[in-house]
């Protein structure tokens, strides 16, 4: 972990240890890994935007990516199995909390009009997922190179397994969910 995570995931441990329900420490769960995902299915034909996808996705997360391919045919979409369908990278270990604070305190803030990360997007065993619109609001992509942008995936996979004991380590953590109470006294104000 970073060193700035490592501190505020141990005194996240403390506080939930010695909370109401006294949680084993092998209860609390932690960041196992963090995937970002791009999917190019409508534009799988056009290699320019392939190679400009792994480029930022490089940038942004320090690690080459991967080329995912289609299992599956569907005809609908017009995808024939082994067609280029998306770019992923994994990451874990001391990446996946740098990127997580990175996340947190650095690239949500940038997101114009944000109002905080809804609680739905947990997915019943505590792993979430964030759909970002643009990879721009990340630091990393210089303004000058950016030509067409792309929507992005990232999802946090952690070693618990409920939503409510990921909620409140996130929470905890500085994640910014919706109706923090920032949220609630700017709508006491506006009288929502």
């Amino acid at each position: 972990m970073s060193n700035a995570l490592k501190e505020q995931y141990a005194k996240v441990v403390t506080e939930l240890r010695s909370g109401e329900k006294k949680l084993n420490v092998y209860e609390i769960p932690r960041i196992d890994k963090i995937t970002v995902n791009v999917g190019i299915g409508s534009k799988k034909d056009e290699k320019t935007y392939k190679e400009t996808v792994v480029k930022n996705l490089t940038e942004i997360t320090g690690q080459r990516p991967i080329i995912t391919k289609a299992r599956t045919s569907i005809a609908g979409f017009k995808i024939r199995e082994g067609d280029d369908v998306g770019v992923k990278v994994t990451l874990r270990g001391k990446r996946a909390d740098d990127f997580f604070y990175r996340l947190v305190h650095i690239i949500l803030p940038r997101v114009r009009d944000f109002r905080g990360l809804p609680k739905e997007g947990f997915d019943g065993h505590g792993n979430y997922t964030i759909g970002l619109t643009e990879h721009t609001v990340f630091p990393e992509i210089s303004d000058d190179d950016v030509g067409q942008t792309h929507p992005l995936e990232v999802t946090i996979v952690t070693t618990g397994n409920s939503d409510e004991a990921s909620t409140a380590v996130f929470t905890k953590l500085g994640f910014p969910f919706q109706g923090r109470s920032t949220d609630n006294e700017s709508k006491e104000k506006h009288g929502s």
